[in-house]
């Protein structure tokens, strides 16, 4: 380890120490007794002073259409956000997304942003999802009237005390303040028992509503929908196992439920089924797991704590699969689809997997193979199948198969997990980072650095832009995009503006990609085929995808499916179906200019040639555009000499493909009884 990370784990130390010493973390059972009392008591309610009602969209489609949106953004109250020096509120981040501009580190004196960050294109949908854990201990650190303002904790977090370390450390340990204590609160901010923090979430909460009942559009206009929302934040072991719960509207629960009061997901999704699903109150949500790369095999493990028998088990699967709709397979900590030479994985190579990786395709490390592991947040530990959505999703074919329910039955989606509260900020030309301590080119050009304590591993250089998410919807409503969300018909993109379809059936029309209506009896994307007609011979698909228009041109469409062998090896397969080869297209790092062939619209019919009616199978479509530049080679070519080390760092890819993902269709071979 090099000195000065010893030194600056030394520093951590002492700040920890001290505040074990003054603030011992609240008793578990005391706050276990409080997490039964107040998240439990009351179901979901519509807070008060809330529209009730909305004008009816002039613009509505049976046939859907396109909308782009963000569901995973932080703002001031979530404390990473606020110790890198974010200072936009959820109002104001709802204001960027719909086209405003918002202010952003380095801060002046006043503690103001000084970068002004204005949306060029606005969304059309968002959720600001700040994290439960520490809502009320840093909104309780930032009030004066407080008692626990004067604590060390809460002065280490606002940065009233600056240990000696560099500037590009300062924000981890203010971060560190709460982080050291683990599953549990601080004493002398939340009280013995944890009920100050926990009543002063809900005070944090509520600003958190309002914001986006003030900036849903009620109008005829319909041009943008906010949604309410916050993000669950796990960590197991240094293994993330976060989620994003989304609501349907604005009856929500009085409090959002933490990690630390429910510190194991199934506990998540119970709460969410008393409290809101099955409240009788309106109240409907969705939860988003996020990050699996991250997640050192934990997320898509096939395993049901607390379920012993299979009926319990297959209980459990429904609550996840009843909950859990959509999985989140990009953002700015990585590509989340696949990975190569994973235990347990055949079929063909498919070099796509190599996209976005924060741990180099070419690292050499340990396999999980059929456990878990730890340290996935640190870039360290073993690599899982499990840690892939892909190999999720074809898990998902044994589940079913075992239980009669699939609880990897997921769409697909991607989002930002912007800390800038700048949801839609994933211009690769002009990424301005993703958090406040990247304020200038140089410190996204950072290579790598521990989060002292040993919570997890940042790394600048390997972040990236992060995706949009995609639904196709009615019209720009809470009621048009949840149901699409909820029926799984999303898509997400790397953050171009890529268009896709996928539609899949018995039958569909060889001339079907001519125009008119669409196929009789298709399934969409997010469904489930219907049973095999007698005489019926593979299912069939339309494909198609249209350019961004102000992105680059498109490649190739591709056909991803997944199926589960005899030996239970999960075994994928990749057609390329409509567009060209690699390598006709070309683009130059030295200036970013592109040449060659490409598509502004693909579109295809296409009918698979290994099916095995005895086999389930899932599909999705996979749209590729030509490669362009990293974000990282356009801010080198701006930068004048001598450049940041990252600018020559083979290990770092120059050049990308920006792509989009549909969600899934499923094939079952018979009915599950």
């Amino acid at each position: 380890m090099k000195r000065g990370m010893l030194f600056l784990l030394a520093i951590a130390a002492v700040v920890m120490a001290y505040q074990w010493a003054t603030s011992e973390p609240v008793d578990p059972e005391q706050r276990r007794q409080t997490m039964r009392d107040r998240y439990y008591s009351e179901p979901a309610i519509r807070p008060s002073g809330v529209a009730l009602g909305r004008e009816p969209c002039r613009e509505h489609n049976v046939d859907k259409r396109p909308l782009f949106g963000d569901l995973h953004v932080h703002t001031a109250h979530s404390t990473d956000a606020y110790a890198f020096d974010t200072r936009v509120t959820p109002a104001e981040a709802y204001r960027y997304a719909r086209g405003g501009a918002v202010l952003l580190p380095p801060l002046n004196a006043s503690g103001q942003g000084t970068r002004l960050l204005r949306n060029e294109r606005p969304l059309d949908f968002m959720a600001v999802t700040d994290h439960a854990e520490y809502m009320g201990e840093g909104s309780l650190c930032l009030d004066p009237e407080q008692e626990a303002y004067g604590t060390l904790v809460c002065r280490v977090y606002r940065g009233d005390i600056t240990p000696p370390v560099s500037e590009v450390m300062q924000p981890l340990i203010r971060m560190l303040a709460f982080i050291i204590y683990g599953k549990e609160r601080p004493s002398s901010v939340c009280n013995d028992d944890g009920s100050a923090c926990i009543e002063r979430s809900e005070t944090v909460w509520r600003d958190i509503q309002q914001a986006a009942e003030m900036t849903y559009d009620r109008s005829s206009d319909c041009r943008f929908t906010s949604l309410v929302g916050y993000e669950y934040s796990l960590a197991e072991k240094s293994s993330n196992l976060h989620r994003n719960v989304i609501f349907a509207n604005a009856t929500v629960p009085p409090l959002p439920l933490s990690a630390k009061e429910a510190p194991e997901p199934h506990l998540l999704w119970q709460w969410l089924a008393e409290t809101c699903l099955d409240s009788d109150t309106g109240c409907d949500a969705l939860a988003i797991p996020h990050n699996s790369n991250w997640s050192s095999g934990r997320m898509f493990f096939p395993e049901y704590p607390g379920a012993s028998s299979p009926q319990q088990q297959r209980e459990a699967a429904a609550l996840r699969q009843r909950i859990e709709r959509l999985v989140e397979v990009m953002q700015v900590k990585g590509d989340s689809e696949c990975r190569r030479g994973l235990y347990g994985v055949v079929g063909a190579v498919d070099e796509q997997c190599d996209f976005e990786k924060l741990r180099d395709p070419r690292e050499p490390v340990e396999d999980c193979r059929d456990g878990v592991g730890e340290g996935g947040m640190m870039l360290k530990g073993c690599l899982s199948r499990f840690n892939y959505t892909r190999y999720g999703l074809i898990q998902g074919l044994a589940e079913r198969a075992k239980l009669g329910v699939n609880p990897f039955e997921y769409g697909l989606l991607a989002s930002s997990d912007s800390h800038n509260a700048t949801g839609g900020d994933v211009d690769e030309m002009q990424y301005d980072g993703a958090h406040g301590m990247d304020s200038d080119a140089e410190k996204r050009l950072i290579k790598e650095y521990d989060v002292p304590g040993g919570i997890a591993t940042g790394s600048p250089l390997r972040y990236n832009p992060g995706g949009l998410a995609g639904v196709w919807a009615e019209e720009n409503s809470r009621e048009a995009i949840f149901a699409a969300l909820k029926r799984r018909e999303t898509f997400g993109t790397s953050g171009p503006r890529i268009v896709p379809r996928l539609l899949a059936g018995w039958d569909i029309p060889q001339g079907v990609c001519a125009g008119g209506d669409e196929p009789a009896n298709s399934v969409a994307m997010g469904g489930v085929l219907g049973a095999r007609p007698a005489g019926a011979g593979s299912p069939q698909f339309m494909v198609s995808a249209q350019r961004d228009a102000q992105g680059n041109l498109l490649q190739r469409l591709q056909i991803v499916k997944g199926v589960v062998r005899d030996d239970g090896q999960l075994e994928e397969q990749v057609y390329d179906v409509a567009g060209h080869s690699a390598g006709k297209a070309t683009v130059d790092p030295r200036s970013c200019a592109v040449s060659g062939p490409g598509s502004a619209s693909l579109c295809a019919r296409w009918q698979d040639p290994d099916f095995d009616p005895e086999r389930a199978a899932v599909y999705y479509l996979r749209v590729l555009e030509n490669h362009s530049c990293r974000w990282s080679v356009w801010q080198c070519l701006e930068l004048t000499e001598p450049k940041p080390a990252a600018c020559s760092d083979p290990d770092i890819p120059a050049v990308i493909q920006e792509r989009a993902w549909t969600s899934p269709v499923w094939y079952y071979p018979a009915p599950v009884l």
